[in-house]
């Protein structure tokens, strides 16, 4: 009898450990089935996911204002039994929705935001929609449904067997002038994940591994005094020349910049007439540079020549910092998990006819007509400079670790932020790419879940480059919502 208590007493201990195996994700057997089963889930129901990506794509909002946009997403979320918050951050196209429990915390960033001027149908050849209104020409509609799928997918998952994880998607506004995700880390929105993963579309299929350049978007005002051009012009002080005069001597400091420096400008107000004097002149300036600290030598050099300009022509100014953000921290970790992950998936692959129309469009915008890409490029040695650009999902980088990858979704060598980026991604090729990012999310994500130890490796390596660092948010103190120039 007293053995036969033992015995049972050993078996209910063994119970134990085996329901709290499947609770700390001690369950390799199962993560394959699982990934299987996401994937799966994610091929059902690519018409759902096309037709919201569809009409994302007609939607094209401008960012901060991608009501319907966001609201098409947090629904279908929200319908699928996530928890969803909506105009998080102070911004009201900002939302967050929440599926599971407990550890670890999963965050996807999804972005949804088009650009002006770029409407455009689905043609081989410049043909706008509507002459003048926005465009998909960076495949957000993509981007967002592509971490919808995986969201949903990587619920069903959680939902079908017992234990602890939870999946957050981020609906993230305004990436395209890198507000969103900004002020959605200094409200803290993003505190307590254990991971972030993202993809975005492009013309090559590969796990991201290089960083990203750091940046200041600010606006500059002058105001002088208003005169008749010929009748008294010595009575008036010329907005419009201080701001001529700060980008001459800003033209003239680029001799004099590190090579990862990088500035552009436009003049959104000059004046109305040219026999009136402007009072009232604005310029847009974009200033990069390897990271913060260089950012801000930099931005102070253009700061210290607008103040100049103010001088020279008699007028005054103001400063205004719509945004800055950091450069990207690379997750080595996270990206051999996630390049196994997309190798698992594989990459998209085209019918001949989407081959076909690729080709017409290289033609259109006068580019080799090479077709697409089908095959997934090979983890490289990352470029010394970083890329020209700059993203918001840098500063979730130093928050939390981060991993992205691109898809194809274009004809290679597709110039972005044009025309044909957007008849690419409102089309069935751009629809094949984002599912393959979905499922490689989805599968990424499980991975995350289930296996404690990949996690752990990945955070790890995340705290020693963090190792003594503070973030600090760009945003000044006090500014509570974004705003842009109209």
């Amino acid at each position: 009898m007293r053995k036969r208590g033992i015995t049972l007493i050993v078996l209910f201990f063994l119970a134990l450990l085996w329901g709290a195996s499947l609770l700390i994700g001690d369950s390799s057997n199962q993560k394959p089935k699982l990934k299987e089963e996401a994937i799966k889930w994610i091929e059902d129901h690519q018409s759902l996911l096309t037709n919201l990506s569809d009409q994302v794509w007609g939607y094209a909002e401008l960012g901060l204002k991608e009501y319907k946009s966001s609201k098409l997403l947090a629904d279908a979320l929200e319908e699928a039994g996530f928890q969803v918050e909506r105009g998080v951050a102070g911004m009201p196209t900002a939302f967050v929705a929440t599926y599971g429990e407990g550890e670890p915390v999963i965050g996807l960033l999804a972005e949804y935001d088009a650009l002006p001027g770029l409407s455009q149908k689905v043609s081989s050849t410049k043909e706008p929609l509507e002459e003048g209104a926005p465009g998909h020409g960076c495949g957000h509609n993509l981007l967002g449904v592509g971490c919808v799928g995986a969201a949903l997918a990587v619920k069903e998952a959680l939902a079908a067997q017992p234990f602890s994880g939870t999946i957050k998607l981020f609906g993230c506004p305004a990436e395209e002038t890198l507000i969103g995700k900004v002020y959605m880390v200094k409200y803290g929105i993003f505190d307590g994940l254990s991971a972030a993963l993202t993809w975005h579309p492009g013309s090559s299929t590969k796990v991201s591994n290089g960083s990203s350049l750091a940046m200041n978007s600010f606006w500059v005002e002058f105001r002088g005094k208003t005169a008749h051009g010929a009748g008294d012009p010595w009575n008036g002080r010329s907005a419009l020349d201080a701001v001529e005069l700060m980008d001459y001597g800003v033209n003239l400091m680029r001799e004099h910049m590190e090579l990862t420096s990088r500035i552009h400008y436009v003049i959104t107000d000059g004046g109305e007439a040219p026999n009136v004097v402007p009072d009232y002149a604005r310029v847009w300036y974009y200033v990069r540079e390897a990271n913060r600290e260089k950012v801000e030598e930099l931005y102070q050099r253009v700061l210290n020549i607008a103040q100049g300009a103010a001088l020279a022509t008699d007028t005054t100014y103001q400063v205004n910092l719509i945004t800055g953000v950091y450069n990207t921290l690379v997750n080595d970790t996270g990206v051999q998990i996630m390049h196994k992950n997309l190798e698992l998936v594989g990459a998209p692959l085209f019918s001949s006819e989407e081959t076909a129309f690729a080709r017409e469009i290289q033609k259109g915008v006068g580019k080799p007509e090479v077709g697409l890409a089908e095959e997934i490029e090979p983890i490289k040695e990352p470029p010394k400079l970083a890329g020209g650009g700059s993203s918001d999902v840098a500063d979730v980088s130093w928050i939390t670790p981060t991993v992205s990858l691109n898809v194809a979704t274009t004809p290679k060598e597709c110039p972005w932020h044009s025309w044909a980026v957007v008849a690419s991604c409102g089309s069935s090729m751009g629809h094949k790419g984002m599912l393959v990012a979905a499922k490689t999310l989805a599968a990424t994500a499980i991975d995350l879940i289930h296996d404690r130890e990949l996690l752990k490796q990945m955070r790890e390596e995340w705290k020693e480059k963090t190792r003594g660092f503070t973030y600090k948010s760009p945003i000044p103190e006090g500014r509570k919502s974004p705003s842009l120039p109209n």
